[in-house]
């Protein structure tokens, strides 16, 4: 009897089970609403939201969704009192769905979920709930002043502080701030800082568009008093900033805006604002400056000043102020957050006798450090990227940035520094003034970069391009801080428009940079002349002069970024952008040749030692204009496409064919030969379709030919680089970009591996091969530009690529360029709707490819064999296989449809 029993349960629990796993097979994760996770200050009054499906099964879709919303979390969980419910809607949209409720106030929290049909009408659970934070929703919702430090914060360069005290009689339900400031600030409530945030407000177009950032503060507040407490630095806005350094370049003064917004238990409000009861004094950060560093002296901290019962009766009153709220806009990026840490890898005595501590990684942020000593008692940290080729502290590329940060002691007892309105690019620092001998559990180095969502990886059976992949990924942390900048550590660190478009696409892969480029790219837009040139940096504090390939920044960033992600509203946004930016061009162009007045050109391609050798890489600047002017069209025209432009797509076909007709006849002989026999000039040619159909043998001829002259070496500077490899793949050349990517002697991509790099240098030999460094006035050791091959290694070696009809990623393309070359290539990418995950590798004189699709979507696989007899899927012919649909041949490839899931194909030779 009990072994019948046994039976019994075993079956009822194995058809549970079953049962269970038949009805499981969808569940809804990662929720984004506006592109993020759980954002705070959400300012468009019905923001897309988006969700990413998971399942252990293949050729699973959405069929259906439903979403819901409440302003309680408990109330959502239950279904009831709901702001919003779509009930049950046939879609299998899953990415930017818009949210088409009521009215969504300032400052209110929301929360949400959502579940989903699959393709067999069977539902999911109900996701984790996740919320967002309305913004304060425009101008006319600020009921704060503007107020400026009644103290002479130029006296001494000290910088200020400003507090308040509330009191509060009744119990908070929600409590939600709001801050902006003309400089940098950090705010303190009881005490507790705010947030998590770093060089707030961030780096925007100022007078345009000055961010403000939103806060839940609901748990820093008690019954009874409360105190606020804000410093300020001066930041971009009033610190030095530009080529030859200069101040106050948006203005002279530091400013404060501020506004709680408390939501009582009972349903009533109240706004705690910065009006003229705040006051102010001088506090202990002496100096800050973004490129010279801070100086902290401890002995003048006041203890409790953000604290209620501080007394203040010392403290000057504040100035009220009439500055503009109408240029204010909510932080649509990512903030800038604390990231990695690095302890101390070596501490070193320089041939100088310099005591230097060396990190081990190139990083943008800044060291914490202990020390225990006597009032008065000055350390003094320096930072630089590298030493000399003796061992020393090397700090001539800086330039006239000091990069030095300075703290005095308070003595009586460990103490801890960081800075707090300033960064560093470094790897080493050298250490004056420290009580004590250097001990490494004192020191330690923070990252500092906007939290952006890291979504690709790339590694193959090559150590040197495996370390190439994480410099390009660290030199895009470090030139991610806030703005896409140059480089982190000079006097410099400004938007350059032609690095941030020649990196686009690699950016991409690295992390989720949707929000980070749409926010910067709006700064593009407000920065552009009435005329439509775009300056070489965003924001510009350089003037109003623009380049071929940096001004198109305009026209390719916008259409990169819309590929990757499938987000229109960028593209509408900006639209009127990329059409004022090809005007401009048109408008300046004689007989549709684009001659500008001023033009970096090839930016740093590589210099021989001899330039009369007749194969100087030197490429016509009038030439590159050119082929950006048709780039630049072909895109507008594209963006048009999408959205619709009818009459703008005719226009722009019309202007293209004579923009490509000009190129032949200036630039181009009859038999093909260009006026610039340069790997560039042929690269850009070919790569934008500037040739006539029967050219393009000859100028793939040719650019191999100049290949090999420099003993296959690239030449290419700053826009020829990122298409070079593309190029030669797209034309039959796989294996020569190969051996471009693969090669270690100067000038490579691996050459700075060679010498030790942890970070993209700017110049390709920045480092010579003697230990001597380049010219010092422009080296930097962390400089993404040349990381732009990131992209072919993602597109071409791995092969993932989207579908340019049907972009983010909703159609995959699988079509990796496999060679002998590298035992295997492996890389996958967190799209909104999963991850997709492609890996080629040599195993037994097979080939085998395994890739992931995420559910929701479908791919396109090209399997890289001569016949399809030769290819099995996880040991299954794929003559009548039930789950993957048979293309064709294409070429050396073949191609199947599969649905969502892992596969793995075999091919034998």
């Amino acid at each position: 009897m009990r072994s019948v029993l046994k039976k019994l349960l075993f079956l009822f629990f194995t058809v549970l089970c079953l049962f269970s796993a038949a009805f499981a097979q969808i569940e809804v994760s990662r929720l984004f609403v506006e592109n993020k996770i759980n954002p705070v200050g959400v300012s468009v009054m019905y923001p897309r939201l988006s969700w990413t499906l998971e399942s252990s099964k293949r050729n699973v879709s959405q069929s259906a969704f439903d979403i819901r919303v409440s302003e309680s979390l408990e109330s959502l969980q239950k279904g009831v009192d709901l702001i919003f419910s779509t009930g049950k809607i046939p879609s299998d949209q899953s990415v930017h769905v818009q949210f088409t409720g009521n009215t969504l106030k300032p400052g209110r929290k929301y929360y949400w979920q959502v579940r989903v049909w699959d393709q067999n009408d069977r539902v999911s659970k109900w996701s984790a709930p996740n919320y967002w934070i309305m913004g304060i929703m425009g101008p006319e919702n600020w009921r704060a002043k503007w107020i400026r430090p009644g103290v002479s914060e130029r006296d001494g360069q000290k910088l200020p502080l400003m507090r308040t005290e509330f009191a509060l009689q009744k119990k908070v339900r929600m409590a939600t701030v709001f801050i902006t400031a003309h400089g940098m600030y950090e705010a303190e409530i009881n005490g507790k800082r705010v947030g998590d945030l770093y060089l707030t407000p961030g780096w925007t177009s100022y007078n345009k568009r000055l961010q403000y950032q939103t806060y839940d503060v609901t748990d820093f507040l008690k019954d009874g008093k409360n105190a606020i407490g804000v410093s300020l630095g001066n930041g971009w806005y009033r610190g030095k900033i530009g080529f030859n350094p200069k101040t106050g370049f948006y203005g002279e003064d530091l400013a404060l805006l501020f506004q709680m917004q408390i939501i009582y238990e009972d349903g009533t409000t109240e706004n705690i604002l910065s009006d003229g009861s705040w006051r102010s004094a001088l506090g202990p950060i002496l100096d800050s400056e973004i490129y010279d560093g801070e100086t902290f002296d401890a002995r003048l901290a006041l203890k409790g000043w953000s604290e209620p019962g501080f007394v203040d009766v010392d403290w000057s009153a504040i100035k009220l102020a009439n500055f503009p709220v109408i240029n204010l806009v909510t932080t649509e990026n990512e903030p800038v957050r604390k990231q990695e840490e690095f302890k101390p890898a070596k501490i070193i005595t320089t041939p100088k006798g310099e005591k230097v501590i060396d990190f081990g990684q190139n990083l943008v942020g800044w060291v914490q450090v202990k020390a225990t000593g006597k009032a008065g008692d000055k350390i003094t940290i320096q930072h630089a990227e590298v030493l000399d080729k003796d061992g020393n502290f090397y700090t001539a590329n800086l330039r006239t940035a000091k990069q030095t940060n300075t703290y005095i002691l308070k003595g009586g007892g460990q103490e801890t520094f960081e800075p707090h309105f300033t960064f560093q690019g470094f790897r080493f620092i050298k250490v004056e003034g420290y009580p004590g001998e250097l001990n490494p559990e004192n020191f330690k180095a923070i990252a500092l970069y906007s939290d952006l969502l890291p979504t690709g990886n790339f590694s193959c059976s090559d150590d040197f391009v495996n370390r190439l992949q994480k410099n390009i990924q660290w030199s895009q942390r470090g030139n991610f801080v806030d703005v896409p900048t140059d480089c982190p550590q000079r006097d410099e660190r400004l938007g350059w428009t032609g690095d941030a478009q020649a990196f686009a696409s690699t950016a991409a892969f690295n992390f989720n940079v949707n929000s980070f480029y749409a926010k910067w790219l709006k700064d593009v837009a407000a920065d552009q002349a009435e005329d439509g040139s775009v300056p070489y940096v965003v924001p510009n504090v350089l003037g109003d002069e623009c380049s071929p390939g940096w001004g198109d920044v305009a026209t390719i960033a916008p259409m990169e970024i819309y590929r990757s992600y499938g987000d229109k509203v960028l593209l509408e946004n900006q639209y009127a952008s990329m059409k004022a930016w090809v005007d401009y061009i048109r408008n300046t162009a004689q007989n549709n040749l684009w001659r500008p007045k001023q033009s970096f050109g090839d930016w740093l391609f590589f210099r021989p030692d001899d330039d009369n050798s007749g194969r100087a890489a030197s490429t016509d600047k009038d030439l590159i204009a050119q082929c950006f002017y048709a780039h630049s069209t072909q895109l507008l025209i594209d963006a048009a496409k999408v959205l619709e432009m009818d009459y703008d797509v005719h226009v722009y076909d019309s202007l293209l064919t004579k923009v490509k007709e000009a190129f032949v006849h200036e630039y181009l002989t009859p038999s093909g030969r260009m006026v610039s026999g340069t790997q560039t000039a042929y690269v850009l040619a070919l790569e934008f379709d500037m040739l006539p159909e029967g050219l393009r043998d000859d100028a793939v001829a040719r650019l191999v030919t100049n290949i090999h002259e420099y003993d296959d070496h690239l030449t290419t500077g700053f826009l020829g680089t990122p298409y070079l490899c593309h190029v030669l793949s797209e034309n039959g050349q796989s294996e020569l970009a190969y051996k471009l990517l693969l090669e270690k002697s100067y000038p490579s991509w691996l050459y700075p591996v060679t010498m030790g790099a942890t970070t993209i240098w700017e110049r390709w030999d920045g480092i010579k091969p003697d230990g001597s460094f380049q010219t010092p006035n422009m080296n930097s050791f962390n400089h993404y530009a040349y990381g732009a091959i990131g992209n072919w290694m993602y597109r071409e070696a791995a092969g993932i690529k989207t579908d340019p009809d049907v972009p983010g990623y909703k159609a995959i393309l699988i079509k990796p360029i496999v060679t002998q070359k590298l035992n295997f290539v492996k890389a996958d990418l967190l799209t909104y709707y999963g991850k997709v995950v492609s890996e080629w590798r040599w195993s037994q004189g097979q080939l085998i490819l395994n890739v992931s699709i995420p559910i929701n979507t479908s791919a396109k696989v090209y399997v890289p064999a001569s016949s399809i007899d030769k290819v099995k899927e996880s040991g299954k012919s794929l003559t009548g296989h039930r789950e993957v649909e048979v293309i064709g041949q294409e070429g050396v490839y073949v191609v199947v449809k599969l649905g969502s899931g892992n596969y793995s194909f075999t091919v034998s030779r």
